[in-house]
Protein backbone atom coordinates (compact mmCIF):
# COMPACT_ATOMS: atom_id res chain seq x y z
CA UNK A 1 0.00 0.00 0.00
CA UNK A 2 2.09 3.28 1.28
CA UNK A 3 5.53 2.64 1.68
CA UNK A 4 6.82 6.57 2.46
CA UNK A 5 4.50 8.98 4.31
CA UNK A 6 4.46 12.92 4.60
CA UNK A 7 3.33 14.36 7.46
CA UNK A 8 3.33 18.27 7.71
CA UNK A 9 2.65 20.10 10.87
CA UNK A 10 2.59 23.65 11.90
CA UNK A 11 2.83 22.44 16.16
CA UNK A 12 -0.78 23.05 16.85
CA UNK A 13 -2.82 20.35 19.04
CA UNK A 14 -4.89 19.47 15.74
CA UNK A 15 -1.62 18.46 13.96
CA UNK A 16 0.02 17.36 16.93
CA UNK A 17 -3.12 14.73 16.64
CA UNK A 18 -2.46 13.95 13.18
CA UNK A 19 1.25 13.37 13.76
CA UNK A 20 0.49 10.42 16.69
CA UNK A 21 -2.13 9.07 13.94
CA UNK A 22 -0.01 9.48 11.41
CA UNK A 23 3.01 7.65 12.99
CA UNK A 24 0.36 4.80 14.16
CA UNK A 25 -0.75 4.01 10.34
CA UNK A 26 3.11 4.54 9.11
CA UNK A 27 3.72 1.48 11.54
CA UNK A 28 0.56 -0.17 11.15
CA UNK A 29 1.41 -0.27 6.63
CA UNK A 30 5.18 -0.63 7.35
CA UNK A 31 5.69 2.52 5.51
CA UNK A 32 8.52 4.94 6.73
CA UNK A 33 7.79 8.65 7.46
CA UNK A 34 9.39 12.46 6.93
CA UNK A 35 8.13 15.28 9.19
CA UNK A 36 7.87 18.00 7.41
CA UNK A 37 7.76 21.63 8.98
CA UNK A 38 7.02 25.26 6.39
CA UNK A 39 7.84 28.70 7.67
CA UNK A 40 7.54 31.98 6.49
CA UNK A 41 8.55 35.13 7.64
CA UNK A 42 8.14 39.20 6.65
CA UNK A 43 9.75 40.39 4.61
CA UNK A 44 12.21 43.07 4.28
CA UNK A 45 11.31 45.32 1.69
CA UNK A 46 7.65 45.69 3.08
CA UNK A 47 6.39 48.37 4.19
CA UNK A 48 4.26 47.88 7.88
CA UNK A 49 1.85 50.97 8.83
CA UNK A 50 4.99 53.35 7.93
CA UNK A 51 7.82 51.26 9.33
CA UNK A 52 10.09 49.11 7.59
CA UNK A 53 12.06 45.87 8.99
CA UNK A 54 15.17 45.56 8.76
CA UNK A 55 16.69 42.76 7.25
CA UNK A 56 18.52 41.97 10.46
CA UNK A 57 14.97 41.55 12.11
CA UNK A 58 14.00 39.24 9.97
CA UNK A 59 17.33 37.11 10.08
CA UNK A 60 16.35 36.68 13.06
CA UNK A 61 12.68 35.88 12.75
CA UNK A 62 13.93 33.07 10.48
CA UNK A 63 16.30 31.55 13.07
CA UNK A 64 13.56 31.40 15.39
CA UNK A 65 11.00 30.26 13.06
CA UNK A 66 13.41 27.53 12.11
CA UNK A 67 14.38 26.62 15.62
CA UNK A 68 10.43 26.27 16.61
CA UNK A 69 10.06 23.80 13.46
CA UNK A 70 13.01 21.90 14.70
CA UNK A 71 11.68 21.44 17.95
CA UNK A 72 8.53 19.84 16.65
CA UNK A 73 10.04 18.10 14.36
CA UNK A 74 12.10 16.44 17.18
CA UNK A 75 9.23 15.46 19.37
CA UNK A 76 7.91 13.56 16.16
CA UNK A 77 10.89 11.96 15.69
CA UNK A 78 10.67 10.82 19.61
CA UNK A 79 7.33 9.37 18.32
CA UNK A 80 8.55 7.72 15.42
CA UNK A 81 11.50 6.18 17.55
CA UNK A 82 8.92 4.70 19.78
CA UNK A 83 6.82 2.90 17.40
CA UNK A 84 10.09 1.91 15.60
CA UNK A 85 9.13 3.63 12.31
CA UNK A 86 12.20 5.23 10.16
CA UNK A 87 11.85 8.64 10.32
CA UNK A 88 13.39 11.28 8.29
CA UNK A 89 12.88 15.28 8.77
CA UNK A 90 12.75 18.64 6.52
CA UNK A 91 12.12 22.45 7.45
CA UNK A 92 12.11 24.67 4.77
CA UNK A 93 11.13 28.68 4.27
CA UNK A 94 8.59 28.93 1.85
CA UNK A 95 6.24 31.89 0.87
CA UNK A 96 3.48 29.31 0.46
CA UNK A 97 2.96 26.32 3.18
CA UNK A 98 1.11 24.10 0.79
CA UNK A 99 3.54 24.40 -2.18
CA UNK A 100 6.24 23.25 -0.07
CA UNK A 101 4.26 20.35 1.29
CA UNK A 102 4.01 19.20 -2.01
CA UNK A 103 7.36 20.08 -3.03
CA UNK A 104 9.17 18.23 -0.42
CA UNK A 105 6.45 15.31 -0.99
CA UNK A 106 7.68 14.76 -4.50
CA UNK A 107 11.69 15.80 -4.07
CA UNK A 108 11.31 12.73 -0.81
CA UNK A 109 9.36 10.28 -3.13
CA UNK A 110 6.36 10.00 -0.45
CA UNK A 111 3.00 8.01 -1.84
CA UNK A 112 0.90 9.93 0.52
CA UNK A 113 0.69 12.90 2.40
CA UNK A 114 -1.22 12.47 5.95
CA UNK A 115 -1.91 15.88 7.37
CA UNK A 116 -4.76 17.42 9.83
CA UNK A 117 -7.34 20.03 8.78
CA UNK A 118 -8.66 22.75 11.50
CA UNK A 119 -12.30 22.62 9.76
CA UNK A 120 -12.37 25.76 9.69
CA UNK A 121 -15.50 26.98 7.67
CA UNK A 122 -16.98 30.38 6.46
CA UNK A 123 -15.42 33.52 7.36
CA UNK A 124 -12.69 32.59 8.83
CA UNK A 125 -11.73 30.08 6.31
CA UNK A 126 -12.81 32.43 3.46
CA UNK A 127 -9.80 35.06 5.08
CA UNK A 128 -7.23 32.80 6.56
CA UNK A 129 -7.59 29.84 3.90
CA UNK A 130 -6.97 26.14 4.15
CA UNK A 131 -3.60 24.64 3.76
CA UNK A 132 -5.12 21.57 3.72
CA UNK A 133 -7.46 22.60 1.10
CA UNK A 134 -4.86 23.78 -1.16
CA UNK A 135 -2.71 20.70 -1.05
CA UNK A 136 -5.72 19.01 -1.68
CA UNK A 137 -6.66 21.10 -4.70
CA UNK A 138 -2.85 21.04 -6.27
CA UNK A 139 -1.39 17.69 -5.25
CA UNK A 140 -1.18 14.95 -7.45
CA UNK A 141 0.14 12.84 -5.04
CA UNK A 142 -2.71 11.37 -2.51
CA UNK A 143 -3.97 13.02 0.80
CA UNK A 144 -5.63 11.44 3.67
CA UNK A 145 -6.77 14.27 5.82
CA UNK A 146 -7.25 13.53 9.50
CA UNK A 147 -10.20 14.86 11.16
Amino acid sequence: MFRHILIPTDGSPIASRAVRAGIRFARETGARVTGYYAFDTLKANVNYGGYMVSEKVVAEIDRRAKHMGERYLRAMEKLAKAARVRFDSVCTKTEYPHEGIIATARRKNCDVIFMASHGRSGLSKLIMGSVTQKVLAHSKIPVLVYR
